[in-house]
């Protein structure tokens, strides 16, 4: 999806009563942090110390879900197959960095805003909390000077025994500058006719010309890496990851640790090696699995992938078979992205890994069973014209179950229409945009128990273009640092269904949880149920706006929304500016309303700011909505910005039940209903407390 922002979106602040206009010739890099903006709160700075450690014993291993206490999200988010431990709880003579929730700093992309930075010689402990034999490091080191990215060791030993060696790279990390982003951090600014927040100008319409410090906006900072140990490990042994002499600065965010099951055999079924694959990825494999894909079809068997690391540089195209691997820590499906020498009638310009069913307007494919492998990719730049997807195409009555997704532009694009989807039991990571997309007219479909970390853009989104979405459900999902836009988005549609996920850490230009009029969707039909879904460290600042958003928003830029939207169940929780937000752009605010959205059995624990921003004209309904610590007047509410002695056009409904507040009392105040206009464009930022238990 384009997320190009022009100078009339600009505008939004610009016209709001307290914006003050600066002209800036000069930016520098320290500039584009939240630190630097209006109304950014005081966490929002990165803070530097040694960690637990300079060779002092760990504490017992503290094991989280999205770097939150797992009694927080119980019963919510996927149920990974792994133990998750931070750096920054781990023993270490290291420096810990963060927290911090500046936009382009490596705090604010790192699992619960913190890292430990280790400079050669130094070190991070991890006690292990379970039988353990691989595990999965996510880290970060330097890009190379014009680009491209570098490689370099990381050494891992268990009880100081043996060591092994990690390579790590940042080929696949460090994007610059505006939308769809550069690879070169020296480039000057891709867009000058955009509306760039740091100078308040579009630049090429300004004089003097705004000049810009370089690297301009750096971002997509991390990328992970997973081992099998050999051996298992008990339940406290050390695992330590050391930066040998002459490697480069690595930053070390998490430690996953899992006890993976062996390799499954399948001896019924089409073995692809006896079609000539070659498990040691010198050889291409794409042939002799299209082999065995037409062997299986005509003898009603499986194709059966055994362990090994094959290579495949285009589309595997698949309809009517079932393709098993070994598991996707044995069974590895992994590209080269390849350049075209004329682009594809899709528009593609690159060709990649990637298992696609036939297009839509072929019929799509049915049929379709995928497990038990990984796919790893080779895209390292956004061409959003190309199809270099994990998964793609059309694929209706088909499942997709335990696959790892990594370096592909997006993990799973579906278009449209197709119905009857079940993605189960995946995890996917490191993807230049979205994680899951279903797009124009998927229906009756489903993503379950799929874990997504560092998604390019959205991580989960069903995005009704031309065609609506329907009647399909995102479910006990875990979503943790989309870099860009949302952990989960729905973009019209009718009777869909997000429930019991575990959203955190989004970083910029979006939020956890967005339901949006936007792209060319078509509207919001029917009803949409978001319930009992948990959101962590949430809120983002939106440059272009100069303003925080809530944990879940509400944008009605190219239709009304006021559909049945029933929100009930949901936990939003150390929310860094709003916990609720409703707006409109400026342009289009007395176009289209916000209207039949209803909140019932909400808790909001910390908020910056408001718990409502109403940035909107319509209405909403709140019910057993109880907050606590909250940093700034309840209901902060704005209306259509057409401030007219009647009060705002944003009507808030009290139907009971709405307890607790903050530094200004209640919440949700009788003098605040049903529409007093309480509209403070930048609120002062009050760093809510760490969330506890109810």
């Amino acid at each position: 999806m384009s997320r190009r922002i022009t100078g009339a979106v600009a505008n939004w602040s610009g016209r709001s009563r307290r914006r003050t206009a600066v002209a800036v010739a000069s930016v520098t890099a320290t500039a584009v942090g939240l630190g630097m903006l209006a109304g950014a709160p005081a966490f929002a700075g990165t803070g530097h110390g040694t960690g637990a450690g300079h060779g002092a014993p760990a504490a017992a291993p503290a094991v989280t879900r999205a770097a939150l206490d797992p009694s927080l999200s119980a019963g919510r988010g996927a149920n990974v197959g792994f133990a998750e431990q931070e750096a920054e709880s781990a023993a270490t003579d290291g420096t810990v960095i963060g927290p911090g929730r500046d936009a382009y700093t490596l705090p604010a992309e790192a699992s619960g805003r913190s890292a430990v930075t280790l400079k050669p010689g130094q070190y991070v402990e991890f006690t292990l909390p379970s039988a353990t034999n691989a595990i999965n490091v996510r880290y970060s080191i330097p890009d190379a000077p014009t680009g491209g990215g570098i490689t370099s060791p990381l050494n891992v030993t268990v009880n100081g025994g043996a060591k092994k060696s990690m390579t790590l790279t940042s080929q696949y990390a460090w994007l610059y500058n505006l939308y769809p982003f550069s690879n070169d951090p020296n480039a000057d600014i891709l867009h000058p006719d955009y509306w760039v927040t740091e100078c308040s100008c579009v630049p090429q319409d300004t004089t003097p010309t705004p000049v810009f410090a370089k690297p301009f906006r750096p971002n997509h900072f991390y990328d992970e890496q997973r081992m099998l140990l050999g051996r298992t490990y008990k339940a406290g042994d050390k695992v330590r990851l050391a930066v040998p002499a002459g490697a480069a600065t690595t930053t070390i965010d998490l430690l996953d640790s899992q006890l993976v099951a062996p390799p499954k055999i399948d001896i019924v079924a089409a073995n692809v090696l006896l079609f000539g694959a070659d498990p040691t990825g010198r050889r291409d494999s794409a042939p002799a699995i299209d082999k065995a894909i037409a062997f299986a079809k005509a003898a009603h068997l499986k194709v059966y992938i055994p362990p090994g690391t094959y290579q495949v540089n285009r589309h595997i195209i698949v309809d009517n078979v079932t393709i098993e691997g070994a598991g996707n820590w044995y069974t590895v499906i992994k590209g080269h992205q390849v350049t075209l020498s004329t682009p594809a009638p899709d528009g593609s310009v690159h060709s990649g890994v990637g298992f696609y069913g036939k297009d839509a307007s072929a019929g799509g494919s049915s049929n379709v069973h995928l497990s038990g492998f990984a796919i790893q990719g080779d895209v390292r730049e956004r061409v959003d014209t190309d199809q270099v997807n994990g998964i793609g195409g059309a694929l209706s009555n088909s499942t997709i179950d335990g696959l790892y997704i990594q370096h592909t532009k997006v993990g799973i694009w579906l278009d449209g229409p197709m119905k009857n989807l079940k993605i189960t039991n995946d995890v996917i990571v490191d993807q230049i945009a979205d994680g899951v997309n279903f797009h124009t007219g998927v229906t009756n479909s489903s993503v379950s128990n799929t874990f997504v970390r560092n998604s390019g853009d959205d991580g989960l989104a069903m995005w009704s273009e031309k065609t609506e979405d329907a009647n399909n459900t995102f479910d006990h999902n875990t979503v943790q640092t989309p870099v860009l836009a949302n952990g989960i988005a729905i973009y019209g549609g009718t009777d869909n269904t997000v429930s019991d996920n575990l959203i955190a850490d989004p970083i910029r230009e979006g939020s956890a949880i967005q339901v949006g009029s936007r792209f060319g969707s078509e509207a919001f039909t029917g009803k949409l149920s978001i319930t009992d879904n948990t959101t962590v460290r949430a809120g983002t600042y939106e440059l272009n706006w100069n303003i925080g958003l809530g944990a879940i928003w509400f944008y009605a830029l190219e239709k009304n929304i006021d559909a049945d939207i029933q929100v009930t169940g949901d936990n939003f929780l150390d929310n860094t500016y709003n916990a609720i937000m409703l707006v409109s752009d400026f342009p289009v605010k007395d176009l289209y309303s916000i209207t039949n959205v209803h909140f019932k059995d909400i808790k909001v624990d910390g908020t910056g700011t408001s718990v409502l921003s109403a940035r909107s004209s319509g209405g909403a309904t709140f019910q057993n909505v109880d907050a606590r610590n909250v940093g700034a007047v309840g209901i902060n509410n704005c209306g259509s910005f057409n401030f007219t002695p009647t009060g705002s056009e944003f009507a808030v409904t009290d139907l009971g039940g709405n307890d607790g507040g903050g530094t200004t009392g209640p919440w949700l105040a009788s003098w605040e209903l049903p529409n007093t206009i309480t509209c403070d464009d930048r609120p002062a930022v009050v760093p809510p407390p760490a969330p506890t238990t109810w």
